[in-house]
């Protein structure tokens, strides 16, 4: 299996729609428990909408890396494929929030039944890629921490801007370029998102649900 090139695209999606979830779902981020932190913190103080997806999405993320882990488990005692599943359940989910936020959205009340819908099926997807990344892709870097990334990135910058014996020099320049790869396909992601969202709206998530697809047919076991 050609590892990076899906962690790149699954990199790409991470940002995207991260990007679609703070613009689209009033400061939700699908993909990130810390950034869901800090706005549910400004939602309290200020009164804004949104604290009850807010509250409900951090012990979903949780239930769904568990889940996704006990059938990634499920497969494998079983001698089964376990990528390929996985990660065609991620695209189920992006499926849904596609569906999801182009019958209903856009969302004026972001603690509506189906803005909270959409919510879920998002974190959910995002959900099930963090838990790719960690279980299934540990020899590429993060596809969607890009704080632990970026601090990656400067050491291994000053390790090769100093002297190194071949072997660790080479290992370390490996890590720099994968680790770039990650964060620019992140980077990326949330770039083509901010300008296709504000031109097509929710019919831009057509994009990761084409990626994610592509994904499925590249991965196996």
């Amino acid at each position: 299996m050609k590892k990076l090139p899906i962690a790149g695209l699954l990199s790409f999606n991470s940002g995207f729609v991260d990007t679609v979830g703070f613009f689209g779902l009033q400061g939700l981020f699908a993909a990130h428990v810390t950034g869901n932190f800090v706005t549910m913190g400004s939602t309290l103080v200020f009164g804004t909408q949104g604290i009850i997806g807010k509250l409900l999405v951090l012990p979903e993320f949780v239930v769904m890396v568990i889940l996704t882990r006990w059938a990634g488990l499920y497969l494998s005692a079983r001698k089964w494929p376990v990528l390929r599943p996985i990660l065609s359940l991620d695209l189920l989910f992006l499926i849904g929030f596609f569906v999801l936020a182009n019958v209903y959205g856009p969302f004026a009340d972001a603690d509506s039944p189906a803005a909270l819908a959409a919510s879920f099926t998002a974190v959910a997807a995002m959900a099930v890629l963090n838990a790719v990344q960690r279980v299934h892709l540990t020899d590429v870097p993060p596809i969607t921490i890009m704080t632990g990334n970026t601090t990656q990135v400067a050491l291994d910058a000053a390790d090769l801007m100093r002297g190194l014996d071949p072997d660790k020099k080479a290992v370390v320049r490996m890590r720099f370029l994968r680790t770039i790869n990650s964060i620019f396909f992140f980077f990326t992601g949330c770039a083509a998102a901010i300008l296709m969202h504000f031109h097509f709206g929710f019919w831009d998530l057509g994009l990761p649900v084409v990626i994610g697809l592509v994904c499925v047919i590249l991965s196996h076991d």
